[in-house]
């Protein structure tokens, strides 16, 4: 935690407003303790005595950025790990992948499914640095959904005890039924998640279910929902297809994650009923899995979708949110920045900007109550809000390829109010 009792004052920084996508005159930045208390002009607001003088050197100040699919647990680790090993190894590596996640300038991620709760709480007591984590806890999913890594000698369920590996990990729930969805539903909430994830269709790394399968019940979806609004929150779902999304639509679900092979009708009608459409900017290029056979074939046929997609998200105007959706591969994990920047094939850099910060923050404050952090804003450089901040040697207006290398670009990383990286 930030020393309560600490002023920083950032001198001669260019602030980045992320709401309008500008960069201001150089002016000067106080944060005290972990909150952002002052932003104005060198001549409004007075360097104090004994306060802590970073000089920006008319570099451009932005508030941290946001990752609003990230998988804390799994961004790293080989799939084959992540079923096999001894839950201790899992987080021995999740809890380095945070820092590492850090480093890039992401401060906030909202952890799309996985065991993330016990590393939210280390990071939050001060025991490792990484971003504050907005939890969804274990990924619900039907038998045979995206969620459902069992092998066929698990089946009949029972047969072998109740519950596979993934599930003992916290990885995911699979839940059949409504009075299954509303057990694993209300475990999520009562071990801390700040919204729900639910697998609503098929996907590309799970193992039985074709793209287009439509996962869960409209009632089964409903009662997460109903379970997620009793404690003031909501639920996000996994889906591609119109059938899922529109299913997930009607039983009250408020984001849907990916979406890459919707209809310009169901584009409407998530505009129509204000949700928000999580996607990430999919493409047969270096960021692309490295999957095989079937998994191959349903990659390919997701990415084909991803240029409609964006286009009808702007066509309609739903409020798009950004997210990588990294899994099982450190190399990747390490371009979370790289990804950021590609959004630039559909949006200009202001664009790309505003949607990792003060866009992905809107979505977060879905959370309502379950908000792990509401003493302060995030994806703003504002009073009241928390001194997440990033100090570029460039302007990222500019040159949006910045982000994607924080080594060298990024001189000065704070989250919470204390540095994470000052190279000055």
């Amino acid at each position: 935690m930030a020393d309560p009792g600490k002023t920083t004052v950032f001198d001669n920084v260019r602030v980045l407003d992320s709401a309008t996508g500008t960069v201001g005159a150089p002016g000067r930045v106080v944060v005290e303790g972990n909150l952002i208390t002052a932003v104005g002009s060198r001549d409004d607001l007075e360097l104090g005595d004994g306060a802590r003088i970073i000089d920006g050197g008319g570099r451009v100040l932005m508030p941290g950025l946001i990752d609003a699919h990230w998988h804390s647990m799994f961004a790293t680790i080989p799939l084959a790990v992540s079923m096999r090993a001894d839950p201790g190894y899992i987080h021995a590596l999740a809890g380095r992948s945070a820092s590492e996640t850090l480093l890039r300038g992401f401060t906030t991620v909202r952890d799309a499914g996985g065991p993330a709760f016990g590393l939210k709480l280390a990071i939050d007591q001060g025991v490792l640095p990484g971003p504050r984590i907005f939890p969804s806890g274990a990924m619900i999913s039907q038998t045979g959904g995206h969620g459902d890594f069992r092998s066929p000698g698990d089946i009949p369920r029972g047969r072998l005890g109740q519950h596979s590996h993934t599930d003992l990990l916290g990885a995911t729930a699979v839940a059949d039924g409504v009075d299954e969805v509303l057990r694993a539903a209300r475990e999520q909430l009562m071990l801390g998640a700040s919204q729900l994830k639910l697998m609503a269709g098929g996907g590309v790394a799970s193992f039985y279910d074709p793209l287009d399968v439509t996962q869960y019940t409209e009632a089964e979806l409903r009662a997460a929902v109903d379970a997620a609004a009793n404690w003031g929150t909501y639920v996000m779902v996994h889906a591609y297809t119109p059938r899922s999304v529109q299913q997930a639509i009607r039983a009250g679900v408020r984001s849907i994650e990916h979406g890459q092979l919707l209809d310009d009708e169901t584009a409407a009608l998530m505009a129509e009923h204000d949700l928000w459409w999580s996607m990430q900017p999919f493409l047969d290029d270096e960021d692309a899995p490295v999957v095989t056979g079937a998994s191959r074939v349903k990659l390919m046929q997701m990415i084909t979708g991803t240029d409609t997609a964006y286009a009808l998200a702007r066509k309609h105007g739903v409020k798009l949110a950004w997210g990588t959706d990294t899994l099982f591969d450190p190399a990747l994990a390490a371009r979370q920045g790289a990804q950021l920047a590609k959004l630039v094939r559909w949006f200009n850099p202001a664009e790309v900007i505003t949607m990792a910060t003060l866009r992905n923050a809107e979505l977060l404050e879905l959370s309502g109550p379950r908000n792990p952090y509401p003493a302060g804003k995030l994806g703003v450089i504002a009073e009241g809000a928390y001194a997440d901040l990033i100090l570029v040697d460039g302007n990222p207006l500019d040159d949006i390829n910045l982000l994607a290398r924080p080594e060298e670009a990024f001189v000065m990383i704070m989250k919470d109010g204390q540095f994470a990286k000052n190279l000055l």
